[in-house]
């Protein structure tokens, strides 16, 4: 992987074992890839860390054996053990394995140094206190410009037109009236997910500072063109108001690590049934807000056009707008592949069974439009 190499080859600091699996060994404890391959080889020479608890899960259930859990995970090269609770445990335990020359001094000397020397290339002893100076341009108007292009050029369209009619997107401006609807139009914490301001992220619009969907929406369309609002709309409403589009905004309810953990990979409800109330009656974009792909071959016959938005964050509203609208183009592209059924999963791009609903490096182009 490429971009793993060069990165080293920069002089990365640090690097996290991951809690997974190779062949059947656990990363904690795989010496032949965390000293032989990334150490020696690749002549990494910063400091590994653990993940949280990643040393206990090394047996399962963990901490089932954790005197062989603390050899395994510093004899495989793990030099600093992150250890969020019963810390003493661990270090009686590593203190008597070296005692005991189960783990050798030549080890420990071997994490000391490589973390003494990431703190000293950083200069953290003859300046350990953070410098301020720069605080005040977190979330400076350049910072959320630039927040905005990421979105923006990070969106993937799916879908423009049904079979045999024109492109939906870009939308016009002006217009009499336009409908946006669901849960995730009007949601700033749907739009940033988990590990943000909390661990599995937050709900509303109160505990950070951005713009979502809807309030691009209402900023970006011509001043006479009504903007309407309803999270679940009922389809006689939608038939019966006259609307000239939709944009509907669904997907996933934040998570983060476990917690993420699904069998069926489904938008959160009510976001199905928006999907059909709306368009099965006007003509709608549907925008995807989801940490990954999810289930949306079963309405996709009634969209018109589809964007998957991803995770974009504070500015995920206007980098929205900006290519909904036209005043930028689509250009993004899949960075894995978006399945039909959670039935295919693993799906990969080589696989005999491979037959994507959009294949790996999709992405539907347009060119941007400044008059709407």
């Amino acid at each position: 992987m490429p971009a793993y190499f060069d990165s080293i080859k920069k002089g990365v600091a640090t690097v996290m074992v991951s809690y997974s699996s190779w062949n059947g060994k656990k990363m904690h404890a795989n010496h032949d890839l965390v000293t032989g391959f990334l150490k020696n080889k690749l002549k990494f020479r910063g400091f590994v860390i653990s993940d949280w608890q990643g040393i206990d899960r090394i047996t399962n259930p963990p901490h089932m054996n954790y005197s062989y859990s603390v050899q395994a995970g510093i004899l495989a090269g793990i030099d600093m053990i992150m250890v969020p609770e019963n810390f003493g445990e661990f270090i009686d335990e590593l203190k008597l394995q070296v005692k005991n020359n189960v783990v050798p001094m030549s080890r420990i000397d071997d994490a000391v140094r490589r973390i003494l020397r990431v703190k000293f290339v950083m200069g953290l002893f003859e300046n350990p206190i953070a410098d301020l100076s720069l605080s005040d341009k977190l979330g400076s108007q350049e910072h959320r410009e630039l927040a905005r292009e990421a979105a923006r050029k990070s969106l993937v369209l799916l879908k423009n037109g049904k079979h045999g009619s024109k492109p939906l997107l870009p939308l016009p401006k002006k217009t009499s009236k336009i409908l946006v609807a669901g849960s995730h139009a009007d949601n700033l914490g749907y739009q940033c997910g988990g590990w943000t301001i909390e661990w599995q992220g937050v709900q509303g619009n109160d505990l950070t500072a951005g713009t979502t969907i809807l309030g691009a929406i209402k900023k970006t369309v011509d001043p006479t063109t009504q903007v309407v609002y309803m999270e679940n709309p009922d389809a006689n409403f939608v038939k019966t108001s006259k609307f000239s589009y939709a944009v509907v905004v669904v997907g996933e309810v934040p998570y983060a690590e476990m917690f993420g953990d699904s069998s069926n990979l489904t938008i959160s409800e009510p976001g199905p049934t928006v999907i059909s109330n709306v368009c099965g009656s006007i003509k709608c974009v549907v925008v995807v807000v989801s940490g990954r792909p999810v289930v949306i071959e079963p309405y996709l016959s009634q969209i018109d056009a589809l964007v998957a938005a991803w995770l974009p964050g504070s500015e995920g509203g206007p980098g929205v707008a900006d290519a909904l609208f036209g005043d930028h183009g689509f250009t993004g592209k899949l960075a894995r592949t978006w399945f039909k059924s959670v039935d295919q999963l693993p799906m990969n791009v080589g696989d005999s069974h491979y037959d994507p609903l959009f294949p790996f490096g999709f992405g539907l182009v347009t060119e941007p439009r400044k008059e709407n």
